[in-house]
């Protein structure tokens, strides 16, 4: 998962770059259609990109000629379009709606026709032309920010969200899967004769800490640079994708917050489950709520300023994976990222210092897992 990542990426430019340097681009085929004046006047603009229009004199001899397969379906052009703007369509196919090509083609040739006499070409053209909004961002000093929003901002940061949490997921699952393995091998045993419970969960939340962080960095380093890579060997839309400022630290610090809450949670159920199975099952609880901000991911995009994403930064299993997003899609106030990291780092240490009493209590019980209300009887008591 460290190399396959970027490696899987740096292939994917290759492949691509090398197909775009073989294949020839397609020829573009041209559609006939054919169409009907009733009402006069429409006689240009008859090639419309990859369609061609052609008159016919009447209804029949359009129809005919559908038949005959020289069109593939026609248009009458009468009355009713200069009162009500109505056009009938006719083809042998059965459709539900007409394909946007073609509607967008009749459109631009009839409002072409209309206009042309009336208005300079410029101005047609322009009518005809679809509006692009071009969204610029500006600094607090009116300048021009560095950082532009836009769905290029989302592309690394959503990838990253979504490797995050598989990343976060699978160090738990391993943590759980691994202690439930020692228990009932009584491996555990050996282990704690030798050493703490403290140092044996330490050491177990340092292992997999460090080899979870050397990933996400590899990920994060390469990310820059495949995205040089893409921008220079393709341009176009790569160029458009870009970077937040700070996503390289906040990437690193939410990974080590939420690795070492992970882990904690993953320590406790470990220790209380009696098999690797049940453990994994329990660890499904906190696991799932490290995707829920990918559910709603598509909805963060049409209201990034609703409460409801404040509430998932602040919330500490959902926070690592929510902050990512939120950087691709719009800025987070200072005051959130700051209480969403405070709360992250005392969930931890309130999570770490129950799970090292419940481990040093249950690690060496076997049999049936304990209640929720005897684990609370036995922290007290403890």
């Amino acid at each position: 998962m460290t190399l396959i990542v970027p490696v899987l990426a740096l292939l994917a430019i290759g492949v691509v770059h090398l197909i775009s340097a073989i294949i020839e681009p397609p020829e573009v085929e041209t559609t006939t259609i054919g169409y009907v004046d009733e009402v006069g006047g429409f006689d240009g603009y008859t090639t419309q990109g990859p369609i061609e229009l052609v008159r016919y004199d009447t209804q029949d001899d359009a129809t005919a000629a559908l038949l005959e397969d020289d069109v593939s379906e026609y248009f009458v052009i009468s009355s009713p379009y200069t009162s009500m703007g109505v056009i009938n369509r006719y083809t042998l196919e059965k459709q539900l709606e007409t394909p946007p090509a073609t509607q967008a083609a009749i459109k631009k040739f009839i409002t072409s026709n209309i206009l042309s006499g009336s208005v300079p070409q410029e101005t047609i053209e322009l009518v005809q032309a679809p509006l692009y909004l071009m969204i610029t961002r500006l600094d607090e000093t009116g300048a021009v920010a560095t950082e532009q929003g836009g769905f290029g901002n989302l592309i690394i940061p959503g990838i990253f969200s979504l490797l995050l949490a598989l990343s976060l997921n699978f160090f738990a699952s391993y943590m759980v899967q691994g202690l439930g393995e020692e228990k009932e091998s009584r491996l555990i045993e050996v282990l704690l004769s030798s050493v703490s419970t403290r140092q044996l969960l330490t050491g177990k939340v340092l292992g997999l800490g460090v080899a979870g962080l050397v990933q996400v960095v590899v990920w994060l380093v390469s990310a820059p640079l495949l995205l040089n890579l893409a921008s220079s060997a393709f341009g176009g839309f790569f160029s458009t994708i870009q970077i937040p400022g700070n996503f390289l630290v906040l990437g690193v610090v939410y990974f080590v917050l939420g690795f070492l809450l992970f882990a904690a949670l993953s320590a406790g159920v470990g220790a209380i489950s009696p098999n690797a199975r049940e453990g994994q099952q329990l660890s499904l609880i906190y696991s799932m709520f490290a995707i829920v901000p990918l559910w709603f991911s598509s909805l963060l995009m049409m209201f990034p300023k609703s409460p409801i994403w404040t509430v998932l930064t602040i919330f500490p299993v959902t926070a690592p994976v929510e902050v990512m997003l939120r950087l691709g899609v719009s800025d987070i106030p200072a005051w959130e990222l700051a209480v969403s990291i405070a709360v992250l780092a005392l969930s931890v240490i309130g999570v770490l210092f129950l799970s090292i009493k419940i481990f040093r209590t249950y690690l060496l019980m076997y049999g049936k897992r304990p209640g929720f209300g005897e684990i609370l009887r036995n922290l007290r008591s403890g």
